[in-house]
């Protein structure tokens, strides 16, 4: 049976830019979008998902969510809320293990692979955060090198890092986390 629903979307000012979030008409969230330079993010969605349309009220309650996350408040997001179609083994593994990542602490590639069970697959779990598609509420800014190092994220280092900052995350010298917030 094909699942007839509207897919809404709607777009979130932020110290950022805009966030974009589709969703199915009462139903669950497909994608979020990052601002990206010289890109419209309503062209952009417009594209990706055919026939989806502005949400003509507030939001939802992840959207409401979203803003106060945005606005620097403590969010626990849920991951009840997102569709998980087509999404399966060891990515569903990953972006699980991701989520769980606490505010203001991050966790290295390479730990991440070691916490699934899979020692050395910190590029396995790279390829995954790359491919994410629901950055901020399954939080893959807060996934980083070895090092401490800001590596990848869809947004751009500079939006990771503010990101990072806005959590509660302090850098050295060198822009890279500092050992207190690595787990």
């Amino acid at each position: 049976m094909i699942d007839s629903r509207l897919l809404i979307y709607h777009l979130i000012p932020s110290f950022i830019g805009e966030v974009g979030l589709v969703r199915k008409e009462g139903g669950s969230l497909q994608r979020v979008l990052l601002p990206r330079n010289g890109v419209s993010l309503r062209e952009s969605i417009e594209e990706s998902f055919p026939g989806a349309v502005p949400d003509a009220e507030d939001g939802d309650a992840v959207c409401m969510q979203m803003k106060a996350f945005l606005a620097g408040s403590k969010i626990q997001f849920s991951l009840d809320d997102l569709d998980f179609a087509g999404i399966g083994g060891f990515a569903r593994r990953v972006l699980t293990a991701d989520h769980a990542i606490p505010r203001g602490r991050v966790m290295t590639y390479g730990g991440l692979a070691e916490r699934l069970g899979v020692p050395g697959g910190g590029r396995a779990v790279g390829n995954v955060m790359a491919r994410n598609p629901f950055p901020l509420i399954i939080p893959c800014h807060r996934v980083v090198g070895s090092d401490g190092r800001l590596n990848g994220f869809g947004g751009g280092l500079p939006m990771k890092r503010a990101l990072l900052a806005m959590e509660g995350v302090a850098f050295d010298g060198r822009d890279r986390v500092l050992p207190v917030h690595i787990i």
